[in-house]
C-alpha cells in the first residue's frame, strides 16, 4: 500500500482508466461485486474500504495484462491461478513512490524535524504505507543531511502491506529507469552522494542511512496503532479509500502520535471535519497538522 502516489494529485501512472461499475469491461456489477468479495474473504484484503473506482481501475488493469475482456473471464482465472491472485494484490497495494516528492512538503518536514530534534532527546517518525522504502530512507538521509538535526537521535519505522515492497526497502537497492529519474528526485540534497552509492543506473542507500530506518509489515486498516511517535507521514493512501473507512484509520494515526505529534498527508488530500478537533492546521497548504488531544 503506497501513500506517497505519483504526481501532484497522488494518482498512481496506472490509474489512467475511469471505468466503474457497470461502465467497466463486461458491464456486470454482480460478478465484479462477487470478485471483490473473494478478494477480502480468500485473500485477506479489505476491499471493501477502497472507493470502488479505485479497485475497477486496478482489476482492469490485470484484465488487459492478463488478456480476459469480462469480470467473469478474469475471476475465473483469478479463482485457479494463485499467481495471478498475488499479482492482483500486489496491483492494489498502490506500491508508487519517489524519493522526497514535493519539495515544498519536504521543506516543510525539514522544519518539523528541526524543532522535534531540538525538543526532544529521541525523534520517532513513523512513515504509514511506505511502499518500497524511499520515503524512509529520504527522512533518514535528510536527517543526516541538515546540521540543525541530531541524526543519532532520529529513528524511521517504514511499514506497509506489501511484503515484495518491504523486501525491496530492506534491500535498499534501486533501479532507475527511462520513467523514472533517481538523480532528479535525490536533488532535493545538495550532495547525495554522500548517503547513496550509484553505480550506473543502480542507486544502493547507505548503511549509516540504513542504521537508524527499521521496515515493518503494517495494515493501517486492520491492525492496531502504534505508539508514541513524534511524527507520522501518511501521504495518497486516503484519496483511495471510502470515506466511511477515513475515521477510524485517521484515530489509528492519532492514537500513534503523542500529544503535540505532527502528521502529514498528501496535498490532495483533507482530514475530515468530525476528525479536525483531534489535529490543528500547521501549515495549510503543505497539509501539515499537530495532535492536540
Amino acid at each position: 500500500m503506497i501513500g506517497d502516489g505519483a504526481g501532484d494529485t497522488g494518482i498512481d501512472p496506472d490509474d489512467h482508466t475511469t471505468n466503474s461499475g457497470s461502465d467497466a469491461p463486461g458491464g456486470d456489477d454482480d460478478v465484479f461485486a462477487d470478485l471483490l468479495a473473494f478478494v477480502e474473504d480468500e485473500l485477506a484484503f479489505a476491499t471493501s474500504h477502497y472507493n470502488d473506482s479505485y479497485l475497477d481501475r486496478r482489476v482492469s488493469s490485470r484484465m488487459r495484462r492478463t488478456q480476459r475482456d469480462t469480470y467473469d473471464a478474469y475471476f475465473e482465472k483469478l479463482r485457479a491461478d494463485p499467481a495471478e491472485q498475488e499479482a492482483l494484490l500486489e496491483a492494489l497495494s498502490i506500491n508508487v513512490t519517489g524519493f522526497f516528492r514535493n519539495p515544498d512538503v519536504w521543506s516543510g518536514i525539514r522544519t518539523i524535524l528541526r524543532k522535534l530534534s531540538k525538543n526532544s532527546a529521541t525523534v520517532r517518525i513513523w512513515s504509514a504505507a511506505c511502499a518500497d522504502g524511499r520515503e524512509p530512507y529520504s527522512l533518514a538521509m535528510l536527517a543526516r543531511d541538515d546540521p540543525e538535526i541530531d541524526e543519532s537521535s532520529v529513528y524511521v519505522l517504514g511499514t506497509d502491506i506489501s511484503t515484495p515492497a518491504l523486501e525491496t526497502a530492506q534491500a535498499g537497492v534501486y533501479e532507475e529507469s527511462r520513467t523514472i529519474d533517481l538523480d532528479e528526485q535525490l536533488s532535493f540534497l545538495d550532495d547525495y552522494r554522500q548517503y547513496v552509492d550509484v553505480d550506473g543506473r543502480t542507486y544502493r542507500i547507505g548503511d549509516d542511512v540504513r542504521r537508524n530506518v527499521r521496515f515493518r509489515r503494517h495494515d493501517l486498516i486492520n491492525d492496531e496503532p502504534k505508539s508514541g511517535f513524534d511524527l507520522v507521514i501518511c501521504r495518497n493512501l486516503f484519496i483511495y479509500i471510502d470515506n466511511a473507512y477515513k475515521r477510524p484509520m485517521l484515530e489509528t494515526i492519532a492514537r500513534s502520535l503523542r500529544t503535540d505529534g505532527y502528521l502529514v498527508i498528501g496535498k490532495a488530500e483533507t482530514i475530515p471535519p468530525n476528525l479536525q478537533s483531534s489535529f490543528a492546521v500547521r501549515e495549510a497548504r503543505l497539509r501539515i497538522y499537530q495532535r492536540e488531544r
